[in-house]
């Protein structure tokens, strides 16, 4: 008898473990994605194409130590001009020559700190950079740069829809509170993937971020921004348990230094 229920538990779990390959292929679809912490992101696109998002890497306590440098980036988008999104922007770009994609006041500000390759845009609009379709797009916030003790104007917030060469498509919130017309970008750009902050105090709470969720009916969800400073108070485990009353999106609580597939 016992040996029937020890066979009875163990099948379950050897199925699921079995499937995983499976199921996190199908989330992007042959597109890597790296969690690297805070807002941070790496993806890696069908055609090899580097993606990095708010690369705050080196000073990055949740950042694993194997990945505070880059070697190679093709692209990076920037949200805001705070520097725990800015973070390395200055030195991936010197090193690897990567195209930066910015608010158009933050693009101004970057070239005239050197960066070579900036493109400067604004909420709405849309470039494509190798196959890749990048659109710029609206978060609630703030967004400057400390400088020598002075406060520097970065223009406006965003977020990022990308558009990858193979369809699948993910959205970016960047540092915001909730807002209504989250339906629109679930309307116009229908995101799989949602990257939502989650740790209050600067962004959304878990509470917040259930209902943005709501709003844009992706299929799968990260957390982010969360557990890097005190301040951050949300939790995964609060957005599990909220995330139950929006059964059709999926939660991953990825792990800094996790990635899927």
């Amino acid at each position: 008898m016992k040996k029937a229920k020890a066979v009875l538990w163990f099948f379950p779990i050897v199925i699921l473990f079995l499937s995983l390959p499976l199921y996190a292929d199908d989330i992007g679809r042959g597109v890597k994605m790296t969690y690297l912490g805070h807002a941070a992101f790496k993806f890696i696109s069908t055609k090899g194409v580097v993606i990095y998002v708010a690369p705050f890497l080196s000073k990055n306590p949740k950042t694993p130590p194997d990945m505070k440098t880059v070697e190679k980036a093709d692209l990076v988008l920037l949200t805001h001009g705070h520097g725990d999104h800015l973070g390395d922007t200055l030195s991936i770009a010197e090193k690897t020559k990567a195209t930066v994609v910015a608010m158009a006041e933050l693009g101004s500000y970057l070239k005239k700190k050197g960066v070579e390759n900036v493109i400067g845009m604004n909420k709405g609009g849309s470039l494509m950079f190798r196959d890749i379709k990048i659109t710029m797009v609206n978060a609630f916030h703030s967004s400057s740069v400390v400088e020598d003790g002075q406060i520097i104007y970065a223009g406006e917030p965003a977020g990022f829809i990308i558009g990858f060469e193979n369809g699948f498509t993910v959205y970016h919130a960047g540092d915001t509170a909730v807002f209504g017309d989250m339906k629109i970008l679930r309307d116009i750009y229908k995101p799989e993937l949602s990257l939502l902050p989650i740790g209050s105090h600067y962004t959304m709470d878990p509470r917040e971020a259930t209902y943005a969720a709501k709003l844009l009916e992706s299929k799968y969800v990260v957390p982010i921004h969360y557990g890097t400073f005190g301040a951050l108070t949300g939790t995964v485990e609060d957005y599990l348990e909220l995330m139950k009353a929006v059964p059709g999106t999926k939660v991953l609580p990825l792990k800094p230094g996790e990635s899927i597939p």
